[in-house]
């Protein structure tokens, strides 16, 4: 018994102290591992974070479910490995070089060469990992940092271009001009999912502007939007083929203006404003040409028909007049009559349009150089002195910004390598039909839904730190090699190299088969997405090691992350697995929620609005934060507003009383061995069974704990298990040993008193290797 027994208070704290240190002493985790070898295996991938912080309550939560549920699979018959991954690459690492060394722009990266770039990069990469480690080891996660997987080991990196160049084969990979979620201040599209991670509510500027009929310039069609700065590019206007439009009169200034029946209140307050002329369905307008906003593109009227008005179902009633003003280079468009651009610089700065070919406008200078809010004001002044601007206003709406930068992102045609995955939708669809997810909602509706709307992934980064794609192409572009190992680049190149990043592979050429010289690796790096998702054959070098090994634990038993992954890793999981191997890449699946500062709000460094998590375990012990973590909501997918109280309340309600417990049982076997000269000993199998109906009851209430308790942990519901355990104690302190009191002190004489304690010992070691 723990020396605490003997005092009548207790430091949780300092035990825990103690408890590390015997583990640490005796090697716990290895030696579990050790005397597990021989057992069935039980796998868990552990989703990599990224090493460029510190650990937060969102990696608390779900590091407690994983050690949660990788001990229980231990305790209950299997080999359980755990080894800690981290995400090395991508642009959380390059985002913080690129401020610290004050980088606006890729010329400065060709200035300092991209060795130079990388090796910064290399520095900062683990610059919070011995933090991790020890701060992991202080809330008591069992988890091998020494036996980790990184996405910068050459060995991941070599897995990747397997990967890659199976879905090559497959004819899965393409090279696309789509328009992409752009995240200026890193100077790189992003994909559709990473757009959904981080949006915002924002206030932007909502103008309503003016279109004239080219066969009649007296009326306008009318369009509305967000982002006056693209008003330049536009080149077409959009209206709905089936619903209602109208041509309606201005009462106060005469003017005449064509747009949706639904969508009069854009303009109008009341009837009284307005007089109805014509209505008419959408398809009415399809064709009408348009005087252009501005000349700038004024030729592509004539040569590809721009400046008119086309027809499509994706326009909606609820926003805007019913008028979709299109620039296409801005924003997802199906019908692309042209492409046009106006070139945005890393500081959200609007230089000028382009014309197709890429060639600068020269005598674009109205808007050179301004910001974009400012390009928004000068903008909206120059059509209101024109007369083209019918109505300004703000909007409050939700829009996306970049993840890792926090600046707002753009919507513009850049030029991608993609993996398609649309046509695949139905089999990533079946994949997850095989998986157990707890909550299942989050499965059936969050998830499904998301699937359902699957877009080809955009996989390549124009970035530097990251895995490089292995793609070799001829000057003309005809001629492509695809390599999948260093031993194929060395057959192929007659160069060997010992790692895999830029700087070492860009240098590479490989002589053409067809008379085009040498090809040269295409420049993009893969997005480090597609490395998380590629994970459970990285970490194990599939298939150049570990191939049966690796194959007989695939897919993996168990996987935990927080609800943001739906469309990040679990997502990501799938898709590889699912195009790779037609199956997915886990059986079972616990997706937590998100823990948010006492009042509701995102915890944030800045506004310092939640305590620091160490302070917390430091004043109330690992134990204590792991419980209230885990009998929260977060556990059913919800979220949780963090209060310090709770934890404490874990304490003062759980274990305090539980403690009292087994203090009491200390305290008077120790009075029994004195009065009696024996050695108080209980073998749970052969004590005698006692015929007190309070033993019977606690004991029978324990047995049905631990039936309920296996069940459930079988079906991952941790959210049923912990409010359990909290009110067995609640029930074992507050009936069992209040009302055998006496029974306990010996007042009932010896045997009694036997019975009792060796009841309630039984008790306490149950629901001790339960907890």
């Amino acid at each position: 018994m723990s020396h605490a027994a003997a005092t009548d208070s207790i430091n949780f704290v300092e035990e825990e102290e103690r408890v590390l240190q015997l583990w640490k002493d005796i090697d716990a985790f290895q030696t579990s591992l050790k005397l597990s070898k021989g057992r069935p295996k039980y796998t868990f991938y552990d989703g990599p974070p990224f090493a460029t912080g510190l650990p937060h309550y969102g990696h608390i939560l779900a590091g407690t479910i994983k050690d949660v549920v990788t001990r229980w699979a231990h305790q209950s018959g299997y080999h359980v490995e755990r080894r800690f991954g981290w995400d090395c690459h991508g642009l959380p690492v390059e985002y913080e070089i690129d401020k610290s060394l004050g980088i606006t722009g890729p010329e400065d990266v060709q200035k300092m060469g991209i060795k130079a770039y990388n090796d910064e990069c290399r520095k900062i990469v683990q610059r919070y990992s011995k933090e991790w480690r020890d701060i992991m080891g202080r809330l008591a996660r069992w988890i091998d940092f020494d036996n980790d997987y990184r996405t910068m080991y050459p060995s991941f990196m070599e897995t990747i271009w397997w990967v890659f160049k199976q879905l090559y084969n497959k004819g899965l990979v393409y090279r696309g001009y789509k328009v992409m979620p752009f995240s200026t201040a890193c100077n790189t599209p992003l994909s559709n999912f990473e757009c959904g991670q981080n949006f915002k509510e924002v206030v932007d500027p909502a103008v309503i502007v003016a279109f004239p009929l080219e066969e009649d310039p007296e009326v306008s069609v009318i369009a509305w939007t967000t982002t006056p700065w693209t008003l330049p590019s536009n080149l077409a206007c959009c209206v709905h083929p089936d619903l209602t439009y109208i041509k309606v009169k201005d009462n106060t200034t005469s003017k005449v203006y064509i747009m949706m029946e639904e969508r009069l209140s854009a303009l109008f307050k009341s009837e009284e404003e307005y007089t109805i002329l014509e209505k008419f369905p959408g398809k009415t307008l399809e064709g009408k040409h348009y005087i252009p906003l501005f000349d700038y593109f004024k030729q592509l009227g004539q040569q590809m028909g721009a400046f008119r008005v086309l027809v499509d179902t994706y326009v909606t009633t609820d926003t805007g007049t019913g008028v979709v003003h299109q620039a296409p280079y801005f924003g997802e468009d199906d019908q692309r009559v042209c492409l046009a651009n106006g070139i945005i610089t890393r500081d959200m700065k609007m230089v000028c349009p382009v014309d197709p070919s890429g060639r600068f406008t020269e005598e674009v200078t109205d808007f050179k150089g301004l910001y974009v809010k400012d390009a928004d004001k000068e903008i909206v002044k120059n059509l209101k002195a024109r007369g083209r601007l019918v109505h300004q206003g703000t909007v409050k709406h939700s829009y996306p910004f970049c993840w890792r930068s926090e600046t707002p992102l753009i919507y513009k045609a850049v030029p991608s390598w993609f993996i398609r995955v649309e046509h695949a939708v139905e089999n990533l669809l079946n994949s997850t039909k095989q998986t157990y997810w707890v909550p299942d909602f989050v499965k059936e509706r969050r998830f499904g839904n998301w699937l359902k709307d699957a877009r080809d992934w955009a996989i390549s980064r124009n970035r530097y730190w990251g895995t490089p794609i292995p793609l070799w192409v001829s000057d003309d572009g005809e001629e492509v090699v695809c390599v999948g190992s260093v031993a194929e680049l060395e057959e192929l190149s007659g160069v060997k190299v010992d790692d895999l990043h830029r700087e070492f592979v860009d240098p590479i050429t490989i002589p053409s088969k067809t008379g085009r010289g040498v090809l040269h690796r295409a420049s993009e790096v893969f997005d480090c997405w597609f490395e998380s998702g590629s994970m459970p054959f990285g970490k194990a070098h599939y298939p150049f090691e570990n191939r049966k090994e690796f194959e007989d634990s695939f897919p993996a038993d168990f996987i935990a992350e927080g609800i943001d992954q739906t469309r990040g890793w679990f997502y990501t999981l799938i898709v590889v697995s699912t195009l790779l191997f037609g199956k997915p890449p886990f059986k079972n699946l616990v997706c937590n929620g998100l823990v948010l500062a006492s009042d509701g709000q995102k915890m944030s460094k800045r506004k310092k609005n939640y305590p620091d998590p160490m302070s917390v375990v430091n004043k109330y012990g690992a134990d204590a934060i792991r419980l209230y973590l885990i009998n929260s909501p977060a556990v059913r997918a919800e979220n949780l507003r963090f209060k310090e109280e709770g934890v404490r309340d874990i304490l003062k309600d759980v274990f305090l009383p539980w403690y009292n417990a087994f203090r009491f049982l200390a305290q008077y076997a120790r009075i029994w061995e004195q009065e009696t000269g024996e050695k108080f000993l209980v073998n749970e199998k052969s004590r005698e069974v006692s015929d007190n109906y309070m033993d019977r009851w606690i004991l029978s209430f324990t047995q049905s704990l631990i039936k309920f308790v296996e069940k459930e942990m079988a079906a991952y519901c941790l959210y049923t298990v912990t409010p359990r355990l909290v009110k067995f104690v609640d029930q074992l302190t507050n009936w069992y040993v209040r009302m055998n009191r006496r029974r306990l002190k010996g007042d009932s004489g010896k045997a009694e008193s036997k019975k009792a304690l060796e009841t309630l010992c039984t008790v306490i070691f149950g629901i001790t290797r339960i907890m």
